[in-house]
């Protein structure tokens, strides 16, 4: 064998061995195609990727997942796992590929997001902004729009940055559509402390809650899930006219338990009770018979309710205004102070009835005088 023979020989050996080289690699790379790859590094606009190709592949940074203000390195980090990537571009002048991650990544936040719903499983999402009509949401790298009455905060900009468990009500991959409920979530958790408290709480029970509506006829306090209503006639031994002279929304009181309603989900509370019963005291001062100062607290067609001691109101009957107005000349105003007699004290039925003329006291044990019916002091 001539050197030039050994020459040619050692040349195709060489050649055997660069060709099984180069088999190693799969060059039949097209765009579309879904390929693994594990990331190896980053330049200045994109993210490398070891996808077994003679080159790295790129993935810039549009198409990571993610906002823009991440880093490449916070988007897509390098820790040696093995990831799926879309070629969305075939080899460029220098043989390197183009890949997105966030279309892969995507695909499947949708696919997982119809199982979700499907299974009516909840998920977590980030606030992201608070916009007309309701709050915008990232969800596994998605945009989601909560419509407002499906929020359930009384500010939605509160919730901006915050992380929310929501359920979906509607997804539509193909017309990018991500629906989503936040009082679907909080009304099922509700329900269920609702269901926990009625099975715990008790008459006579002292809880803590927060003043969250304010009406005309008393206010409602979250006790817990439950929104128990505290009656106007509960609130305070003083007459009140509205809640909101004494109650402001987001106060936190302390309250009895005064009823509970299972079957109806009702819950009675009381306020006064955590205060003195000032009739108590009353009853030890005010004495039928005796002359008594208060002030005027509101006129109806039967009569004044006076204010004789802290919280304790009277009955001054209509005939007795009459004479008043005719001994004096003018008209008894709510605000005005006067002084009257004890004509009848009934503590145990928290009555008092008024004259403004000086009366003997009464017996109540003579046939000839008998109570007279007076109206509740406060419903």
């Amino acid at each position: 064998m001539t050197t030039d023979d050994i020459i040619k020989n050692k040349e195709s050996v060489e050649l055997s061995e660069f060709e099984k080289l180069l088999n190693q690699f799969d060059y039949s790379f097209k765009k579309g195609d879904i390929v693994k790859g594990k990331v190896i590094g980053y330049d200045s606009n994109n993210v490398l990727v070891d996808i077994g190709a003679k080159t790295t592949a790129k993935v810039p940074q549009k198409e990571l997942l993610g906002p823009q203000s991440k880093s490449p390195q916070e988007a897509l980090p390098m820790d040696n796992t093995e990831k799926e990537f879309l070629i969305i571009r075939e080899e460029d002048d220098e043989g390197q590929l183009t890949i997105s991650y966030k279309k892969v990544a995507l695909a499947y936040a949708w696919k997982e997001l119809e199982r979700l719903k499907d299974e009516d499983d909840i998920v977590e999402a980030e606030v992201t902004a608070a916009v007309k009509g309701g709050i915008l949401v990232d969800v596994m790298g998605l945009r989601g729009f909560v419509p407002s009455s499906h929020v359930r905060a009384r500010d939605p900009e509160e919730l901006v940055g915050k992380t929310v468990h929501l359920k979906i009500l509607s997804v539509d991959s193909k017309q990018n559509n991500l629906i989503l409920s936040h009082r679907k979530v909080v009304s099922e958790q509700q329900a269920e402390q609702r269901k926990d408290l009625f099975e715990n709480i008790q008459i006579g029970q002292i809880v803590s809650g927060d003043v969250v509506r304010l009406a005309d006829f008393g206010a409602f306090i979250d006790i817990g899930g439950i929104d128990g209503l505290l009656p106007l006639s509960q609130i305070s031994w003083r007459w009140v006219d509205h809640p909101a002279d004494i109650l402001k929304v987001g106060d936190k009181i302390k309250v009895e338990i005064i009823g509970v309603d299972e079957e109806k989900q009702r819950v009675s509370l009381s306020l006064k009770s955590q205060q003195p019963d000032p009739w108590i005291e009353a009853s030890k001062i005010i004495k039928e018979g005796e002359k008594i100062k208060g002030n005027v607290i509101r006129i109806k067609h039967f009569g004044a309710f006076i204010e004789v001691y802290p919280g304790v109101e009277a009955l001054l009957p209509y005939k007795e205004l009459l004479d008043y107005q005719n001994k004096t000349g003018k008209a008894l105003q709510q605000g005005d102070e006067i002084e009257t007699t004890v004509v009848r004290f009934f503590p145990e039925d928290r009555r008092i009835s008024l004259s403004i003329s000086e009366r003997p006291y009464f017996d109540h044990s003579s046939a000839e005088i008998s109570p007279v019916e007076l109206p509740e002091i406060q419903e």
